[in-house]
């Protein structure tokens, strides 16, 4: 999170997670818009209009976007015996004749559409047609619905490699403290190390606290870059690292999941050919600097987690990492942090312990000390006012993150203490808590990262209890499936009031992960149907037929809000690489190109690819992490693990 807002009233009572996480980052949008004006990106009158989203009752004129062809359909492409849906936005209530034509023009299929009225999420009338009893694969075919012809689209069992490659390497390219080599990116993309000890202040290595909060300084490199700024958070790093362990660990506990492209020489990170999977590798650039933030024995609060790290004052834009010359400030520790650490640590531990039995050790002994550290000090939290220079991430309920620890830590050890932590929780029967039903999990709500591990890795519950735990994974991934039935465009998200949250491309991926996990224990059609109809969404069969992924897809985002791929901003700088996700919709309007553009939008209509749309086009670690989780299951679908006839 680069940017959110400070709301011009106090923020009303909180009513759930997505409610929380979205308030959190409006609150440091006026910092936001003081930077952008300081670096010439925005004028003051423009900026006058933050802190006043546009109202969207009856009577407001919605904006018209360009959202070409009126025909939607998955830009990538379909798997051979997948559902192969698609949408068409039209004024007929009647149905439709849909004709599937492929590359030379020739028929291979035809049908009619099945009007299905209003879609609520986009406010257009819309109707649904289904060629899932195609199967031969090719290149280049469209759907042509009353003359209007789709975006190109392929069908076969091998699409989605690439995306899984290309979404993992985003967490190389924003990488802290590291050259990064254009053997691996491209010349493009290549840059110096930022935050270096060769940096003004010596970077990252050599940081000092803000004011009042500690007497010392602390080595605090590597990790990766949070979002669009450069500021680098312990509570996103910790969802963020663990969804990447997740995706490795998922290859040793689901039938059918190829742990080979994740392996030692497969990835674009620079420790390839050290005999450890590239996707660890990777992990462990941030667990590193996590490990970093942990308060020094001998210290106040130690074994605590400094909250984050980041700029004095907002960076500049744009500003490549290695040009930028702030002072580095640590602010203070925070128990949601803390608990971060614990529960990424814990589960580092565990992968990590064949392949370097001592960083192993290392994990578990900063795992159990944060915990202790955390329990020591249940109610230290991040102020929702601690804005300059980076977001805030305020959290001031962190039952989530106890109970994420706790599972992680019993998984790991099998300890009594950390068990009995899980059993007495109440969130460990509440299913809410766990998967929040409007919206997904978060950095704000972890709680389901722990329970999808109970599920899914061996350990010491018994049979009972772990029954008990995967029915209340399938329960939630029920209650997505419905969802996503329930959508004319088939996403697996239907956020409280119908409004989209700032990352709804997150809460939808988040709510994926849900669902192919259930897959992964049942082998239910139905949630493998909602996994791939959600990824339809993304990358296009959506209200704005818009690819969210940079690189997939005729109409890609490619102008997401980042300081260094800034190419709408200055031509000399790349667009974001290949594989970045955009944050998506998002009904709060909380920057004023939004809401300039975007005033009166319907909820899945309010995203614009501006650079500097920030509430709508962020890229961020912790949307990319269930990105490359997806992508990793779904190309594992297409080699075979779930390959079944088209339901």
């Amino acid at each position: 999170m680069s940017h959110a807002a400070p709301p011009v009233r106090p923020a009303p009572d909180r009513t759930g997670p997505t409610d929380r996480a979205g308030r959190r980052r409006r609150r440091t949008l006026a910092a936001a818009v003081t930077a952008a004006i300081a670096a010439g990106a925005l004028s003051a009158p423009a900026a006058m209009a933050v802190g006043h989203p546009a109202r969207h009752g009856a009577g407001t004129a919605a904006p018209k976007a360009d959202t070409g062809s009126p025909v939607r359909v998955n830009q990538v492409g379909y798997l051979t015996y997948g559902p192969k849906k698609g949408t068409v936005v039209t004024s007929a209530t009647k149905p439709l004749t849909w004709t599937l034509r492929a590359a030379d023009g020739t028929e291979r299929a035809h049908g009619t559409t099945t009007p299905a009225g209003i879609d609520p999420s986009s406010r257009q009338n819309v109707q649904t047609f289904d060629f899932s009893a195609v199967t031969e694969a090719g290149k280049g075919y469209t759907v042509t619905i009353d003359g209007k012809k789709s975006e190109p689209f392929t069908i076969g069992d091998h699409l989605y490699g690439s995306l899984r490659g290309d979404a993992l390497a985003y967490f190389y390219h924003n990488r802290s403290g590291i050259k990064i080599d254009a053997d691996l990116v491209g010349r493009e993309y290549a840059r110096p190390a930022g935050h270096d000890k060769a940096a003004p202040h010596r970077g990252d290595t050599d940081v000092p606290c803000v004011k009042g909060v500690c007497d010392y300084r602390r080595n605090v490199s590597g990790g990766w870059y949070d979002a669009g700024d450069q500021g680098k958070y312990v509570v996103n790093g910790g969802i963020s690292v663990a969804q990447l362990m997740s995706a490795y660990e998922r290859t040793r506990t689901a039938k059918g999941a190829d742990a080979a492209p994740l392996g030692d020489g497969r990835l674009r990170v620079p420790e390839r050919g050290n005999g450890v999977p590239d996707i660890l590798d990777e992990a462990r650039w941030e667990m590193e600097f996590l490990l970093r933030m942990q308060v020094p024995q001998g210290k106040p609060l130690a074994g605590m987690a400094f909250h984050k790290v980041h700029d004095r004052h907002w960076t500049g834009f744009p500003t490549r990492p290695d040009q930028d010359t702030q002072q580095r400030e640590l602010h203070k520790p925070s128990t949601a942090a803390t608990l971060n650490l614990a529960a990424a640590a814990a589960q580092s531990a565990r992968l990590f312990k064949p392949y370097d039995p001592d960083f192993a050790a290392r994990c578990l002994h900063a795992a159990r000390t944060a915990w202790a550290a955390a329990t020591a000090h249940p109610k230290i939290f991040a102020s929702d006012k601690d804005s300059t220079g980076g977001g805030a991430y305020g959290d001031r309920n962190v039952g989530d993150e106890f109970y994420w620890a706790a599972a992680e830590l019993f998984i790991t050890t099998g300890d009594h203490g950390y068990a009995k932590a899980v059993l007495d929780s109440p969130l460990h029967r509440d299913l809410d808590a766990l998967f929040p039903r409007g919206g997904g999990m978060s950095w704000s709500s972890t709680a389901g990262l722990g329970e999808l591990d109970l599920a899914t890795v061996p350990n010491k519950l018994t049979a009972k209890q772990r029954a008990q735990v995967r029915a209340m994974v399938t329960k939630a991934a029920d209650r997505y499936a419905a969802d996503s039935a329930k959508s004319a465009y088939g996403v697996p998200y239907a956020p409280k009031d119908g409004k989209y949250e700032w990352g709804s491309n997150s809460q939808v991926l988040n709510n994926m992960v849900v669902l192919a996990t259930a897959h992964d224990l049942t082998g239910k059609d139905r949630y493998l149907d909602a996994v791939l109809r959600g990824l339809d969404y993304v990358l296009g069969e959506n209200p704005l037929n818009q690819s969210y992924v940079t690189g997939y897809g005729e109409r890609n985002s490619h102008n997401q809000h980042h300081r260094f791929w800034a190419h709408q901003r200055d031509h000399r700088l790349p667009h974001p690489a290949p594989g970045s996700l955009a944050g998506g919709p998002n009904s709060g309007l909380q920057d004023p190109v939004a809401k300039k553009k975007l005033k009166g939008c319907a909820p899945a209509m309010c995203y614009t690819d501006d650079l500097m749309a920030f509430s709508t086009n962020e890229i961020t670690i912790n949307w990319n992490a269930p990105l490359a989780w997806i992508a990793s299951y779904v190309d594992d679908l297409g080699n075979g693990a779930a390959a079944r006839p088209a339901s």
